[in-house]
């Protein structure tokens, strides 16, 4: 087994130390007639070595082994910040992983996982899911009119619209360009259409200003609640549809499943 250079130096201090006092013994037993027997001479000659000994222990402690110490000290106070730092990079790559960068809302798999999650944890307690899915009315067109900048404005404007509207336990996501979803739990079907219905209708009262053009937005939606069986996809799905069947009616407005 091979040894660390500060652990040889700790057991040359003790090696030191303990020959120090074995002369510091001899020289009182010496000085009191004791085992050893020799006189003042010998016990000065005894505490001398005794001295340069302890002597010799403080400049190993000093020279050797402090500033081993003190670079192992600063090291790990050094490592201790590089970890923590690693751990704040970690949880902001994290929480970039699942956040839309555009509007800072959950993105699409932070919703698939919640989804699961919701729909594992309610099954247990036989309590009602709804699920919204929103998409925004002729966005194209706006992109393709009045650019990219403004369609992303547009995008942020409706994901603020959206926070403001659904509660705190509620799971809101852009899933991917223009449209949205509402994991919404423990809501009836009434409540549920009623609250997409009052985000329908805030959308459309948005006002997006872009030189001297004012647009005006909206957005069809589709909700359905979770019959307490089918999976996260077959939910989805059903909610989907009846987005579609808003589009197919002539958009601006909300279907239920």
């Amino acid at each position: 087994m091979r040894f660390h250079k500060a652990e040889l130096f700790f057991f040359l201090l003790i090696g030191l130390v303990a020959l120090g006092g074995g002369f510091a013994w001899a020289a009182f037993s010496a000085a009191t007639g004791g085992t050893i027997v020799g006189g003042v001479e010998t016990a000065a000659n005894f505490a001398f070595m005794s001295t340069v000994l302890s002597g010799l222990s403080v400049v190993c402690g000093v020279v050797l082994i402090f500033p081993i110490m003190s670079r192992g000290l600063r090291e790990r106070g050094k490592l201790q910040e590089m970890t923590e730092s690693l751990s704040v990079r970690s949880q902001s790559l994290e929480h970039a992983a699942v956040t839309d960068s555009l509007t800072g809302m959950y993105n699409r798999r932070y919703f698939d996982d919640a989804l699961t999650e919701y729909l594992n944890a309610f099954r247990r307690i036989e309590k009602p899911i709804g699920m919204a899915i929103l998409d925004l009315d002729h966005f194209k067109k706006v992109n393709d009119t009045h650019g990219h900048d403004v369609g992303d404005e547009v995008l942020r404007q409706v994901a603020g619209c959206l926070q403001v509207y659904t509660r705190y336990h509620d799971v809101v996501a852009r899933l991917g360009g223009e449209e949205f979803a509402i994991l919404s739990p423990n809501i009836t079907e009434q409540q549920l259409h009623v609250l997409a219905d009052r985000i329908r209708l805030a959308v459309s009262q948005l006002n997006v200003k872009t030189g001297n053009v004012t647009l005006r937005v909206t957005v069809s939606v589709g909700v359905a609640i979770w019959d307490g069986l089918e999976s996260g996809e077959e939910l989805y799905r059903r909610a989907d549809k009846q987005l579609y069947e808003a589009k197919r009616q002539g958009r601006n407005r909300v279907c239920a499943a």
